[in-house]
C-alpha cells in the first residue's frame, strides 16, 4: 500500500472518529415528529403587506432551500398565513399551529399587538418566537419571555437614530403623528425621552387609527402646533399615507416630517422627489456590502422587488434558528433557546450578533439620509449612509430593562 493511500485512509479514519465523538456528545437526535416546521406569521393582504407579507415567506424559503432543505436529516416545513393586523386571529392560528400542525418556530409576527398576542401563546406551549417585524420593545421589558427574541429592530433603536440625527440638525420642536397602538405608543414615547434628552420639546402628539383613510384632521392640528417636526409614529401604508397627505396639503412647506420608521418599499412607493432628504433609520439596507447585494439580487430574481429589512431579518432568523437545532440535536425550545443566548451569530444581516437575556438580539443598526433624485444611480438606490450605530449603543440598555427575567 503506498503512502498516499495510508495517509488518505488515516485522514478518513480521524474524520469518523471526530464526527463520532461530536454525535456522542451532542446525544441522539431528537426532532418532533421528525419534521422542523417554521411558521411565518405575517400580513398577507393590508397595509403592511409590502414590508412582510409574501417577501417574508420567500426569505424563510431561501433560509431553509440555503440549509439544504433538511436539518438533522430532518425536513424543514415553512408555513405561513395572514393574521389580517387582528391580535385575537393570531393567537388563535399560532395555538392551531402548535396544537395541530406541530410548528416550531414562529417568524415574523408584523404588527405589535399580534406579536405581544403570540408571545403569550408561545410561552404558554413552550415554542419559539423570532420577531423581526413588530417594534414595541414592550417584548423586551414588561411583556419578555423565555422563548421570544426580538431580531431586527425596535422603537428604541428607531428613537434613538432618527430622533437624535433629527434634533442634532436644529429639529428641536415636535409634534407626533402616532398610530393608536402597541408600535406607536412605545415609538412615540421613546421618540420623546430622546427628543428631550438630547434639548428639544414636545409640543403635542395625536392618535390616528391603524389603516387611517384620512389624515386631513390630524395634520391641522400637527400644523396649529406650529413645531418644526413632525414625527411620524406609525408605519407602512400609514407612513405612505400620512406623507403623501401632508404633502398635498402643505404642510411640508413650513414643517419637516421625520419618519421614525420607514422602509425602503415606502421610498421606492413615495418617489425621492417626495422623500429627499429624511433620515431613517433601519437595521439593514440590500447595499450596504457585497454580501447584502449578493443577497438581494436573489430575492429580488424572485420577488421582482428589493428586500426590506424585516425579510432580511426572516432569512436571518430562520438560518439562526436552523443553526441552533443543528448544533443541539433538537428542536427542543429549551435547548434551542440556550444554544442561541451562548453563541455568537453571523449571517448576511450582521456579524457577532448576540442575544441578551431580554430576548434582544444585538447587533448595528444605521443611520440613513434619502437621496435626491439626481443622486439616485437607479431604481432602489435610495439611500446614503450616514452612521453606523454600533451594537452596544443602538439598543436600550440591560440596566435599563424592565424585563423580569433580567437577575439584578
Amino acid at each position: 500500500m503506498n503512502r498516499t493511500r495510508i495517509c488518505a485512509l488515516s485522514c478518513a479514519a480521524v474524520f469518523v472518529a471526530c464526527a463520532a465523538a461530536a454525535m456522542a456528545q451532542q446525544g441522539p437526535v431528537k426532532i418532533s415528529d421528525n419534521v422542523v416546521r417554521i411558521g411565518v406569521l405575517t400580513d398577507m393582504s393590508g397595509l403592511y403587506s409590502d414590508i412582510g407579507g409574501q417577501g417574508s415567506v420567500v426569505a424563510a424559503q431561501m433560509a431553509v432551500d440555503d440549509f439544504g432543505g433538511k436539518v438533522l436529516g430532518k425536513k424543514v416545513d415553512v408555513v405561513a398565513t395572514d393574521h389580517q393586523n387582528k391580535a385575537d386571529v393570531a393567537a388563535q392560528k399560532v395555538r392551531e399551529w402548535i396544537d395541530r400542525g406541530g410548528v416550531d418556530m414562529i417568524t415574523d409576527a408584523l404588527n405589535s399587538a399580534v406579536a405581544l398576542a403570540t408571545s403569550k401563546v408561545v410561552a404558554e406551549k413552550k415554542r419559539i418566537l423570532m420577531d423581526t417585524g413588530a417594534a414595541s420593545t414592550r417584548l423586551t421589558n414588561e411583556d419578555c419571555t423565555r422563548y421570544t427574541i426580538h431580531h431586527t429592530y425596535d422603537t428604541f433603536a428607531l428613537a434613538n437614530g432618527t430622533g437624535r440625527a433629527v434634533v442634532k440638525q436644529g429639529g428641536d420642536s415636535w409634534f407626533f403623528l402616532t398610530a393608536d397602538y402597541a408600535f406607536g405608543h412605545s415609538l412615540e414615547q421613546d421618540t420623546m425621552n430622546v427628543v428631550k434628552e438630547n434639548g428639544g420639546k414636545v409640543l403635542g402628539a395625536v392618535r390616528h387609527p391603524l389603516s387611517a383613510s384620512d389624515f386631513s384632521s390630524f395634520l391641522l392640528q400637527a400644523q396649529a402646533s406650529k413645531a418644526k417636526i413632525v414625527g411620524l409614529a406609525n408605519a407602512g401604508g400609514d407612513t405612505i399615507n400620512s406623507i403623501k397627505a401632508a404633502n398635498e396639503f402643505g404642510l411640508t412647506k413650513t414643517q419637516t416630517l421625520a419618519g421614525l420608521l420607514v422602509f425602503v418599499s415606502d421610498i421606492h412607493s413615495l418617489g425621492l422627489q417626495a422623500t429627499q432628504g429624511m433620515y431613517v433609520t433601519e437595521a439593514w439596507y440590500w447595499d450596504l456590502n457585497d454580501q447584502t447585494r449578493k443577497w438581494s439580487k436573489r430575492f429580488f430574481d424572485k420577488t421582482k422587488r428589493m428586500p426590506t429589512m424585516i425579510h432580511a431579518g426572516v432569512y436571518s432568523a430562520t438560518t439562526m434558528y436552523l443553526n441552533a437545532v443543528k448544533a443541539t440535536g433538537t428542536d427542543d425550545a429549551d435547548a434551542v433557546m440556550s444554544w442561541m443566548r451562548a453563541s455568537k451569530h453571523s449571517d448576511m444581516f450582521g456579524t457577532n450578533m448576540t442575544l441578551r437575556e431580554d430576548g434582544r438580539l444585538v447587533h448595528d443598526m444605521y443611520l440613513f439620509q434619502v437621496k435626491k433624485p439626481s443622486e439616485s444611480k437607479g431604481p432602489w438606490d435610495y439611500y446614503h449612509l450616514r452612521e453606523t450605530i454600533a451594537a452596544d449603543h443602538a439598543f436600550q440598555p440591560l440596566s435599563k430593562s424592565r424585563c423580569p427575567l433580567i437577575n439584578r
